[in-house]
């Protein structure tokens, strides 16, 4: 969360919308990390705050933290955790957040009007869980899946990875539609791989395979 002066180490690029990859292609992910140097700062104003031991401070949904600063940053920045501030520490928009700025809202910003504020925190809140979903198929990529398994998530990354880059238009319509109950189905029918997989690396089965 407004991590302005220790910007993630750059990596590839992202096309608009990503790379659209057929079926049966071996998918290229976005970038699945924040970048807050080249975000609005959302974060910090997208989400509620309720005193606790992760925040430090009552803050609305949609209102900016009082710590955010002219320039996107994060006034306390070095002293998150001492302020009370753990949970920023901790929160990784998955790279939504410098999409929605950079590609979406390309020359524009929230502080510009309040309807521009809330299409943009709501294009926020859909990238971030497309971009959460893309996280957890990247990670059933390692699973030992079966040639259907591994057809139903090529299909379902393609879903999430629209050819013509996202809209805010598309992405509310991705938020409302069958796609993340699907990739909640998908995943929870992986129960049975991810045994196998345990199964395979535990220290037993890796001491017998030894020579």
């Amino acid at each position: 969360m407004a991590d302005r002066g220790q910007p993630a180490t750059p990596g590839p690029a992202c096309a608009s919308g990503g790379p659209g990859a057929a079926v049966g292609t071996a998918p290229t992910f976005p970038r699945l990390q924040g970048d807050c140097a080249a975000c609005a700062g959302l974060c910090c104003i997208a989400f509620a705050f309720e005193p606790s031991d992760s925040f430090g401070c009552d803050k609305p949904a949609g209102v900016p933290c009082p710590h955010l600063t002219r320039a996107d940053g994060c006034a306390i920045h070095a002293d998150r955790a001492a302020r009370g501030f753990s949970g920023c520490i901790g929160y990784d928009c998955l790279g939504a957040g410098q999409r929605v700025t950079q590609e979406l809202f390309p020359g524009q910003h929230w502080r510009q009007s309040e309807a521009l504020r809330q299409r943009m925190l709501s294009a926020f809140r859909a990238l971030r869980e497309v971009h959460r979903l893309l996280d957890l198929l990247q990670l059933a990529g390692r699973l030992p899946l079966d040639p259907a398994q591994q057809d139903a998530r090529n299909r379902l990354i393609a879903a999430l990875l629209p050819a013509g880059g996202w809209t805010e238009a598309a992405l509310a319509e991705v938020e409302a539609g069958p796609v993340p109950a699907a990739v909640a189905q998908f995943l929870t029918g992986l129960r049975g791989a991810a045994a196998g997989l345990r199964g395979l690396t535990s220290p037993a089965a890796r001491a017998t395979s030894r020579p």
